[in-house]
């Protein structure tokens, strides 16, 4: 019953959040061409979501256009656009988003999904959060929040991230599997907008 509410919570919010903010996701998209005339103002990627199978993720785009660069990001690193790091401040750049929950792709809460390749690195029961829809949040959100800055004061951001981060945001992923609740997803939705991390 609570996976129906969630079901028909994602597809309705997002809906309404969507002509709701419609105002504000063309003026972030006139911005973007302003300051880049000859770049897309969406930036799509290939991730993977439920069941372990690709979708098209749609963000704002915040770095300059084919930089070619790694999956992980780092405050302050020169291909992210003097806008495009104020949209990742305050999260704006994942307006878009809400599409792909109306679709069907992503929900609100869950695991953020990730670039082909760390899914592969799951195994056994951790495999299970694949079982999970991903999420424009989730716990794991929470508590790496400021997964930008953290990543910027390390020597190796990749091998932190791959060797710390990332192990870590799978055992919180899979707590909240076992775990999850539809007021447990309010909650979460909840201390997102007040960027406070879930205790």
């Amino acid at each position: 019953m609570g996976m129906f509410i969630k079901y028909i919570f994602d597809r309705v919010v997002s809906f309404v959040g969507l002509i709701i903010l419609s105002p504000l996701i063309l003026i972030i998209a006139l911005l973007i061409k302003v300051e880049s005339p000859k770049s897309p103002v969406i930036f799509k990627q290939k991730r993977i979501g439920y069941q372990g199978k690709e979708f098209m993720m749609y963000k704002f785009r915040t770095m300059v256009d084919n930089h070619g660069g790694s999956s992980i990001s780092v405050k302050g690193e020169s291909r992210i656009t003097a806008l495009g790091a104020k949209l990742r401040r305050f999260k704006l750049d994942e307006l878009p988003e809400l599409w792909n929950v109306l679709i069907g792709d992503m929900s609100f809460v869950g695991p953020r999904p990730d670039v082909p390749g760390y899914a592969d690195k799951l195994t056994g029961e951790d495999r299970k959060i694949l079982l999970l829809r991903p999420g424009i949040t989730g716990p794991a959100s929470l508590k790496y929040q400021n997964e930008e800055e953290l990543l910027a004061k390390q020597d190796n951001p990749q091998k932190y991230n791959d060797e710390v981060i990332y192990p870590d945001k799978v055992k919180i992923n899979l707590h909240y599997y076992y775990n999850r609740t539809f007021i447990l997803d309010l909650k979460i939705i909840l201390y997102t907008l007040l960027r406070k991390e879930l205790k």
